[in-house]
């Protein structure tokens, strides 16, 4: 069984990933090299759920 993993991001850091993403894969058409696995990446963060949650902080 393959292992699950969750991000937590808030709307900046998404929108840097996806930006950062498709930067690499506008280099790699340039160089005229599969996108495949970054494409598939792309896609799996553009569809992902959106769930609110709060995050909280105790000082022990």
């Amino acid at each position: 069984m393959k292992q699950k993993y969750y991000l937590a991001l808030n709307a900046q850091e998404l929108r840097l990933m996806i930006e950062s993403l498709n930067q690499l894969r506008n280099k790699l058409i340039a160089n005229s090299k599969y996108t495949d696995a970054v494409d598939e990446v792309l896609l799996k963060i553009i569809g992902a759920k959106r769930k609110k949650f709060k995050v909280i902080f105790k000082e022990a």
